[in-house]
């Protein structure tokens, strides 16, 4: 049984009913950045990840040596157990990693993602962002080339965050391509929140950190303004936004539970 997150709907993260995709990052304080200890529960589901699917789970590229190394030594990171020690560092945050070169391409050089939203890490890997982002080509417009000059201008040690949102029809974490069998009603759906932070740790590679939450979407009628202001920002969603979020279908059976 999930508890009532009320940090979330105080200030949830479609906010006023904005449009979903955009940069979002506010600066946070240091102490928000990687200071997030897991609980049992979320170690155990990443420990057996990396025990038993490694290769699902991790992926680095040939020259994310000296990358992992200078991020090791700010998470204190004392000895590694797995081969990669992005995966060491997995285990001492709730988050999931990706470690990006700052400048350049900004490739996707090494990442420990134990709660993919469908997306699959082995695809992604050594890919620049703008490649990644590929699949929604409004999403490169809207904010692609923003993202980029952010991350090649962000001052060093001055970590940001923002707060994503998907749909889901199960709180399992591991999704690596779409639900087949959503349910076809949406009092049984949960919000999957992504609290997101972005911080350039060296001069040459920064860190994308995703930590997900859950909250029961059938929550959302004790919050009537929530409720509109969720209505509003799929309102913006264009055709391939729909596509990303899990098409039509999805799309027009979660308008009408809002407007019930």
């Amino acid at each position: 049984m999930l508890e009532v997150d009320s940090f979330f709907w105080e200030n949830p993260p479609w906010g006023d009913g904005k449009k979903k995709y955009r940069l979002g990052l506010k600066p946070i304080s240091k102490d928000e950045w990687i200071d997030r200890k897991l609980g049992p529960n979320l170690y155990e589901h990443k420990r057996k990840l990396l025990d038993c699917k490694y290769n699902d789970v991790i992926a680095v590229t040939s020259d994310s040596f000296e990358a992992q190394e200078i991020l090791g030594q700010k998470f204190n990171l004392k000895k590694l157990v797995y081969p990669d020690a992005i995966a060491d560092m997995s285990l001492l945050i709730q988050d999931d990693l990706c470690l990006i070169r700052a400048n350049g391409n900004q490739e996707l050089l090494a990442a420990s993602v134990c709660s993919p939203s469908y997306w699959n890490l082995k695809s992604k890997i050594g890919k620049p962002l703008k490649d990644i982002h590929q699949p929604v080509t409004t999403l490169n417009e809207k904010i692609g080339e923003r993202i980029h000059k952010f991350i090649n201008q962000a001052p060093i040690m001055k970590p940001f965050g923002r707060q994503n949102w998907l749909i889901h029809g199960d709180t399992k974490r591991f999704h690596l391509s779409e639900e087949v069998s959503l349910p076809k009603e949406p009092s049984k759906w949960f919000i999957r929140s992504e609290r997101e932070t972005l911080c350039r740790f060296h001069e040459d590679y920064s860190l994308f950190t995703i930590n997900v939450i859950f909250q029961p979407l059938s929550l959302i009628h004790n919050y009537p303004e929530q409720k509109q202001n969720l209505l509003s920002s799929i309102k913006t969603f264009d055709a391939e936004e729909i596509d990303y979020f899990g098409g039509y279908e999805k799309v027009s059976l979660l308008e009408k539970y809002l407007l019930s």
